[in-house]
């Protein structure tokens, strides 16, 4: 049995995260946007910060449910920026209102999960790194989702944040062959996007 792979650690908590959560196939439209919004309050911090305030995250989002954030207005704002249960940053949270008004023309259009899994076929891509240093930071698909979701209202989006949401969501599967989770997370996507 392989190590972990080297940038998980040394918290419980990023161990955990790397172990249980991060590279498994997410096909739920909800859970989806949640991870996203998490990946874009994480722009310009660590992933630990976040992970550590997740469950703040969680309260003062209201288990993000995209259609209640979505009628949010200045009020929320201001209890949201006042809230030291999480990153407290104006334009990422207002940021979020918009994303979760986004959210809900794609859900109405083709369904959140379809219309981000479509740019990998339904399929997640298995990956084979040896090493951290073969991992890219973002890839042409990323690039293009990234794009794509700008166009639809989304902010917070960028092609690194986007590939880190495609690795954490089991998108692709950047565990490394090293690593024993890589074999298991490959076995998890292996039936593909439900009823595809």
């Amino acid at each position: 049995m392989g190590e972990r792979c080297g940038w998980a650690g040394p918290d419980q908590i990023y161990f955990e995260y790397h172990d249980t959560e991060w590279g498994v196939p997410e096909y739920d439209s909800r859970a989806l946007w949640e991870k996203l919004i998490l990946d874009g309050f994480q722009a310009g911090l660590s992933w630990i910060t976040i992970l550590k305030k997740r469950e703040g995250f969680q309260k003062a989002f209201q288990g993000f449910d995209p259609n209640v954030i979505a009628t949010w207005g200045e009020e929320d704002v201001a209890r949201l920026v006042a809230d030291p249960g999480i990153v407290r940053h104006r334009g990422k949270i207002v940021a979020t209102i918009g994303n979760a008004q986004a959210w809900q023309r794609i859900e109405a259009q083709e369904g959140f999960a379809e219309f981000l899994w479509k740019y990998v076929d339904f399929q997640p891509v298995q990956n084979r790194w040896a090493t951290l240093a073969e991992v890219p930071a973002e890839t042409e698909i990323s690039k293009q989702i990234s794009k794509d979701l700008k166009k639809a209202g989304f902010k917070f989006c960028g092609p690194t944040i986007v590939y880190a949401f495609m690795q954490a969501v089991g998108m692709v599967n950047d565990h490394l062959v090293s690593c024993p989770c890589h074999d298991r997370v490959a076995q998890l996507g292996q039936g593909g996007f439900p009823g595809r």
